[in-house]
């Protein structure tokens, strides 16, 4: 939907490699694309959604701000890590907002393994009986949870998203933003910018998949069903560890290895030792997802899982998709998060667009939001 040009916010992704811009105009036209770019950061600046080197970092924001030109210094930035932790809940019983809010402190110290005076808690409604269909509640479903039944009919409940991180890395991520000359708008979690990128790009974003990221760092698994998240957690398996693992069997510096992994550069004297390293590395990422598909599988076990959103970086090493598809025995859908969003040809080329499409999702989940959104 339209929204005013002084609520729109710059979605701002901070990877642990790159940071990711997309600006939108959003008016009642449609979506445009009015910026986009990417630039790299140092080795080591950011290491599993935690900021270890400030500096660097804002300096690269704001060479980028400049670079592109951007006006527009409200931004929605996002998380991701160990840090934050979302986990669905149920309440049993009719209530207010500002009952769960009283409620879901004590709830929260149950899921949080941390201190609950270390952590900031926020939490969204997302759904009663009253707003689902009848065949969801035949079928003993409320949102994210299977409902209880009692004598006489089903108890009324009430579906929560509680997501919550740790207060330091909340304090370092607005600190870095306003050091960088920006005004934070809005903090968001990865998982769900990047499922906003996929409702908007996909043609049929209702039932049950799979959004799988493969990052630098991290494998980030997030399984949707019709626009709520189930579950999503991140793993410590990532693009970077091939290309570790390239540099060491074949004596090249880290670009030189980026090159190998994500092009058929392989000479014939290398194809064998690369073949390996991707063999070895890409099990454990199938093994990985594999997991979370069972897991929904046996939690939802009415629910069929239609397909996997393939994103990110790491996504488009040769043969990957194939192999999941293969491995998986379930479609494999590329993300495209522009597909939704009006680019003009004239300013932005549709072939670099394509190529960096996998790259961009969580910046164009973020650049959706607006100011003062929950």
């Amino acid at each position: 939907m339209a929204s005013p040009k002084k609520n729109q916010l710059v979605g701002l992704d901070i990877g642990s490699n790159s940071i990711k811009l997309v600006e939108l105009d959003q008016n009642n036209r449609g979506r445009f694309l009015k910026n986009f770019g990417i630039i790299g950061l140092p080795p080591g600046a950011l290491v599993d959604g935690a900021i270890k080197e400030m500096d660097p970092i804002s300096h690269a924001i704001k060479t980028l701000f400049s670079t592109m030109k951007v006006r527009n210094y409200n931004v929605a930035t996002s998380m991701s890590g160990y840090s934050v932790i979302a986990k669905s809940l149920t309440f049993e019983g009719k209530k207010s907002e500002a009952e769960i809010e009283a409620a879901i402190r004590e709830e929260a110290e149950q899921h949080i393994p941390f201190d609950i005076d270390d952590v900031n808690i926020d939490f969204d409604i997302l759904s009663t009986e009253e707003d689902l269909p009848q065949d969801q509640l035949d079928r003993g479903q409320t949102g994210v949870e299977a409902s209880s039944e009692k004598e006489g009919g089903k108890k009324d409940q009430v579906n929560v998203m509680l997501v919550a991180a740790r207060k330091d890395i909340i304090d370092d991520y607005v600190g870095l933003i306003r050091a960088a000359g920006l005004n934070p708008g809005v903090l968001d979690v990865d998982a769900f910018a990047r499922q906003n990128a996929v409702e908007l790009s996909t043609e049929d974003p209702d039932g049950c998949f799979i959004i799988v990221d493969i990052g630098a760092q991290a494998l980030g698994i997030n399984a949707v069903k019709n626009g709520v998240s189930l579950f999503s957690r991140d793993s410590s398996y990532g693009g970077q560890q091939i290309t570790d693992a390239i540099m060491s069997e074949f004596d090249v510096d880290f670009d030189a290895a980026e090159k190998i992994k994500l092009t058929p550069l392989a000479t014939n004297d290398m194809k064998d030792g690369l073949s390996n390293i991707l063999s070895l590395q890409t099990a454990s990422w199938v093994r990985e997802i594999g997991r979370a598909l069972d897991f929904v599988s046996s939690t939802y076990p009415e629910e069929k899982i239609k397909k996997v959103v393939i994103t990110g970086g790491s996504s488009r090493i040769p043969g990957l998709q194939k192999y999941l598809g293969l491995e998986l025995g379930i479609p494999i859908e590329e993300l495209n998060p522009f597909r939704g969003i009006r680019a003009i040809e004239s300013q932005f080329d549709p072939e670099y667009l394509d190529h960096m499409a996998p790259q961009a999702g969580v910046a164009v989940g973020l650049a959706l939001r607006t100011m003062g959104d929950k």
